[in-house]
């Protein structure tokens, strides 16, 4: 199968391994990923905070970069959940029909990995191998917007060498939501506390996730702490094989 790499803007900037994760993964199941070099941000970030006016030249580029592909995967829930669940509504509201309408078209063939994974190639056990003590934490856009479900620990039940740790009140947010962080310092502080303690408390050595953004603020405050736990994108660990693990 073609499949198209929306990379996400957190990963081409900061967290490329995560990208390169992607393909390797989707590579060894014996697909093939292209990278289309003209995308750009999704627009989530305007949305979210009021710009949606802002925000229509980055959907429409969105749908032109993106329309021609049958398949199309992200590493990241928050950012499949803006193109499920925002591009059209902002075409709408904008007045422009035939957007909102290829934006929704795009929007159905887009799928967050863990989907892509179980629901589209048909697959769980991807061949992993990760000789960690690992928990989950399901983050809120993947959890509450795209309802993956337990898609990504039906996986990573299937890694070779892990030990999967249950992640006390594991549905409870971390506090990052993009801009709230910034807006709501204090609530964002204080919710991260208490993700940062259920992850502690499981003795984990890895935290992983399906968003880049939350691991940032989880994995920036275990590292503040100097608890000794990091934080790994779920792609990181299914790509992983026992030869480089």
């Amino acid at each position: 199968m073609k499949i198209a790499l929306f990379v996400t803007c957190l990963a081409d900037a900061l967290y490329p391994q995560v990208g390169q994760a992607t393909v390797t993964l989707l590579e060894r199941l014996g697909h093939e990923v292209v990278f289309p070099a003209a995308q750009t941000c999704c627009g989530q970030m305007h949305v979210n905070t009021g710009y949606q006016r802002e925000a229509l030249p980055l959907v429409r580029h969105h749908v032109e970069t993106f329309e021609d592909f049958d398949v199309v995967v992200a590493p990241s829930g928050s950012c499949v959940g803006s193109v499920r669940h925002q591009h059209a509504m902002v075409a709408r509201r904008a007045g422009d029909q035939a957007l909102a309408e290829r934006a929704e078209a795009v929007a159905t063939r887009t799928y967050e990995l863990s989907e892509l994974l179980i629901d589209v190639l048909g697959v769980e056990d991807v061949g992993a191998y990760y000789a960690h003590r690992v928990t989950y934490h399901p983050t809120c856009h993947s959890l509450r917007m795209l309802r993956v479900d337990d898609k990504p620990l039906r996986l990573l039940r299937h890694v070779r060498g892990m030990t999967l740790l249950e992640l006390p009140e594991a549905d409870q947010c971390c506090g990052f939501g993009g801009t709230f962080a910034m807006k709501n310092p204090d609530t964002s502080t204080a919710m991260l506390a208490d993700k940062m303690k259920n992850v502690i408390t499981t003795g984990a050595e890895v935290a992983t996730a399906g968003d880049s953004s939350c691991l940032m603020h989880i994995g920036g405050g275990l590292s503040r702490l100097r608890t000794g736990t990091r934080t790994v994108h779920l792609a990181e660990i299914l790509a992983g094989t026992e030869s480089v693990a």
